[in-house]
């Protein structure tokens, strides 16, 4: 099996790292994503993990002191680690070290090691594979665990038994699973058995954490791989039990609805090949979780989700908070799109431009985004109905060009403020203010009177006698 990897080594950058680790007499070698990425010829790296047997900040200053452009080391004392950039490419360098950890904390009591400690402590065999930058053996991979032959066969497993690896650092589950969903590779047998049994050791870990793992994953080709293994080993159930709720098919009277879990996942799915928004994305994933609590069974009607768009709007809130997730616009975002997820589906039929106008007004800058998660939700195996329903939202898409082009009515101001009403009747702040103009606003909308300043003005005259207002 191939042992001499210099090939992997013709950025400058590991010259100079060699260099400086020959000068300072301590073993060193590249180690983990950068070695498995190009061994999987996954494209140019980004970021580059060094392990020296020594002080690693010392090391990357005197690699520092050797670039022409004598780049800033960045020293994390607390992790004993340092990191610069060299062109495009972060570098960081650590100690080899061992650790050992405390039940109750997934923080590890560290100490020096050797290069095996520290590859012993890699979450995954194919991350522990290192590259040697020592003079003797420049090039020559280290593969203690097999790493090579786990890449070959597209498995994730651990180089020690899993459950001392996962109980460690439970954070190892979520990341074994977002690696399955990246690479597509499947999650050795033992392994998957551990992910399972120790699921409920994810509750030390941060809610933070958690979400940038989750988010990797919601980021990959098909989150579907990921979304199953997380339910599957009962970890998606410890963060995220809004969307397990959505599991199952219920059956009354002869009648049942369709799976809303795995219809997720398609939808999922779906438009991960559209967009790479992470926030769009997670509205697919959430468009549909009021359905659990709205769900009824009406007889001559059978099961129904009223104004679930509507409940699952307000649980977003719920769980952003929860998982400590931005509670921002992002979030204000993914509320509005859930809550309008329906909307586009209603204006495909004969319905008026005013329909249209309000969906645009309503929507705003996010009309596109909307329309792509609605086309993403068709997932009708059914491919005369499949065609229907898009040819649908060519048609809602026609009908808002049509209706932007004309009325102008994404984000719109109404053309008569407040000062104008003011000033033309001698009011102060007043009640009657705020009808006028929400009035005027409606007329646009219905398409009562055109969006200009003209028609607005006449409307308001004839708003104000209507409320007993009489100009200056």
């Amino acid at each position: 099996m191939k042992t001499d990897y210099k090939e992997a080594l013709q950025n400058k950058i590991f010259e100079y790292i060699a260099k400086a680790a020959n000068e300072l007499q301590v073993e060193t070698y590249v180690i983990g994503g950068f070695v498995r990425d190009f061994i999987l010829q996954r494209g140019k790296a980004k970021d580059v993990d060094v392990v020296c047997v020594g002080n690693g900040i010392e090391l990357a200053k005197k690699v520092a002191s050797l670039l022409p452009n004598k780049p800033k080391v960045q020293v994390f004392k607390t992790y004993g680690t340092a990191m610069l950039l060299y062109k495009d490419i972060e570098v960081e360098f650590v100690g080899a070290r061992k650790e050992s950890y405390n039940e109750n904390s997934r923080n590890p009591i560290v100490e020096s090691g050797s290069l095996q400690d520290d590859q012993n402590r890699r979450d995954f065999t194919i991350n522990a594979l290192a590259i040697s930058l020592n003079t003797a053996n420049y090039g020559v991979l280290l593969d203690p665990f097999n790493g090579i032959e786990d890449l070959q066969n597209k498995i994730i497993k651990t180089p020690l038994e899993p459950d001392i690896t996962f109980s460690d650092d439970p954070l190892r589950m979520m990341r074994a699973i977002r690696f399955a969903t990246q690479l597509q590779f499947k999650i050795e047998d033992s392994t998957l058995s551990s992910i399972k049994k120790n699921a409920n050791r994810l509750e030390i870990i941060t809610r933070e954490r958690i979400v940038t793992e989750f988010n990797k994953i919601l980021l990959s080709t098909k989150p579907s791989i990921g979304l199953k293994l997380l339910y599957q080993t009962n970890l998606l159930q410890q963060f995220l039990p809004e969307l397990t709720s959505l599991h199952g098919v219920d059956v009354k009277n002869g009648q049942a609805h369709k799976d809303n879990f795995y219809h997720t996942l398609e939808v999922v799915d779906n438009i991960s090949k559209t967009t790479n928004k992470l926030y769009l994305r997670w509205t697919a994933l959430l468009h549909d979780i009021g359905k659990a609590p709205t769900k009824r069974f009406e007889k001559g009607t059978g099961w129904t989700f009223h104004a679930h768009e509507f409940v699952g709007s307000k649980m977003v809130y719920k769980i952003f908070k929860r998982l400590k997730m931005p509670l921002n616009d992002k979030m204000k975002y993914v509320q509005k799109l859930v809550l309008m997820s329906s909307r586009p589906i209603v204006i495909a039929t004969e319905v008026g431009d005013s329909a249209v106008r309000r969906l645009v007004f309503d929507a705003g800058d996010d009309i596109e985004d909307l329309i792509i998660h609605c086309e993403a939700d068709i997932t009708t195996k059914n491919k005369e109905k499949r065609k229907k329903y898009l040819t649908n939202f060519k048609i809602v898409r026609q009908k808002i060009k049509e209706v932007e082009e004309r009325d102008h009515i994404r984000n719109f101001q109404p053309p008569i403020t407040g000062e104008i009403i003011m000033a033309t009747y001698s009011l102060k702040p007043c009640r009657e203010i705020g009808l006028i103009k929400d009035a005027i606003k409606e007329a646009i909308l219905d398409g009562e009177i055109a969006n200009n300043y003209e028609e607005a003005f006449l409307f308001m005259q004839k708003k104000a006698t209507e409320l007993g207002l009489k100009k200056k």
